[in-house]
């Protein structure tokens, strides 16, 4: 991994190509319709067009990337399932049956698991093994992984990205599966935002009231034994984070590396975006935000990457389905980009700023 270490990576990240994203502009202006007529969608293939350096916006080939792992933490009872079902969607995804998959074929996108910390082998055609230890250890009783161990994810993260656009992918999604991620998420979420864990704990996948009183008490626990570094987002990590998260922060700091839109899922896929912001601002240039996650730290962390979602559905599945379901607008957006005729081509005047 000699050109995609973090470090070499941090640094070769730039700001996006403000000529590309003024030409992309222009373009959407010339066209024959309400100026700003399509809001958001407008927006964002202007941003597309600054993150690819270029106003020629295509984004035929997409996959969603779901980095798989386990947690310690649900040892402590924060979860309404047991730590098996993160192996058995995992292998589902495998076989194109998850949640995930079903919707990714309405959008035409390759849907990408990647072991990367589930507790138990997992067996799949479709599955790439880069299992950096079988689930992290209990956050409560000490860090949950080794700062070693949170670096190789990140990095596993960045080398899947010069994988997948060396195979001609050009639009990215993120994704997970890992029972008790939402507990890491928030933990992670409650030190870079510096906000009590209370406000930015949820229910995750339905937990009773009794059970997120237990997910509140793990997390401020595993806080006050690990002390995590608010400013040094890999000391974050790898003491109340997660391998999924890692490996996530890991694809936005490569597309980000490699000019590739990352496409934010929900809440833990913004706290993975999140610690890459944290690592290297510029990172979130090439982002893109796709729904606002139902969790009570999901608008916060939004907020916190300067980012604003095309979809507001309630959504709180995970596995990526947000980010799915944000790709069938781009494509509707970059057909009228692509497709409707200029002012000066059917000789109408046209539209001007109001002021």
């Amino acid at each position: 991994m000699s050109l995609m270490t973090l470090q070499q990576t941090l640094a070769r990240i730039c700001p996006a190509d403000r000529n590309a994203m003024e030409a992309a502009r222009r373009h959407w202006d010339a066209l024959a319709k309400p100026l700003g007529g399509l809001g958001a969608v407008e927006d964002v293939i202007v941003r597309i067009a600054g993150m690819t350096g270029s106003p020629d916006v295509e984004l035929s080939k997409r996959a969603v990337v779901a980095m798989c792992a386990d947690n310690g933490v649900v040892e402590e009872g924060v979860t309404q399932t047991g730590q098996e079902v993160t192996a058995v969607v995992t292998e589902n995804m495998s076989r194109g049956q998850s949640s995930v998959c079903l919707m990714s074929r309405c959008a035409g996108a390759d849907v990408v698991p990647v072991d990367i910390g589930v507790a138990r082998p997992v067996t799949g055609e479709k599955i790439l093994q880069r299992n950096v230890r079988r689930s992290t250890a209990n956050m409560t009783k000490g860090p949950a992984m080794t700062r070693e161990e949170a670096v190789r994810a990140v990095e596993i993260g960045i080398e899947l990205v010069h994988r997948l656009k060396g195979q001609g992918y050009r639009l990215l999604a993120t994704g997970e599966m890992g029972i008790g991620n939402t507990t890491t998420s928030s933990a992670v979420a409650a030190v870079l935002l510096n906000m009590p864990v209370r406000q930015v704990t949820g229910r995750g996948a339905g937990l009773s009231s009794e059970g997120l009183e237990r997910k509140v008490r793990a997390i401020e626990t595993a806080i006050a034994v690990n002390r995590p570094d608010q400013a040094d987002p890999i000391d974050v990590l790898h003491k109340v984070g997660g391998l999924d998260i890692a490996g996530l922060a890991g694809v936005f700091l490569g597309g980000a590396d490699l000019r590739v839109p990352v496409l934010v899922d929900g809440f833990i896929s913004s706290i993975a975006a999140l610690t890459a912001v944290r690592l290297c601002p510029a990172a979130a240039e090439y982002m893109i935000a796709s729904h606002a996650s139902g969790e009570p730290a999901g608008d916060m962390v939004l907020s916190a990457l300067g980012l604003t979602p095309f979809i507001r559905a309630g959504m709180r599945l995970g596995e990526g389905t947000g980010a799915v379901a944000a790709m069938p607008l781009l494509d509707m957006g970059l057909a009228v980009y692509h497709g409707m005729p200029t002012f000066e081509g059917i000789e109408i005047e046209a539209y001007q700023p109001l002021t």
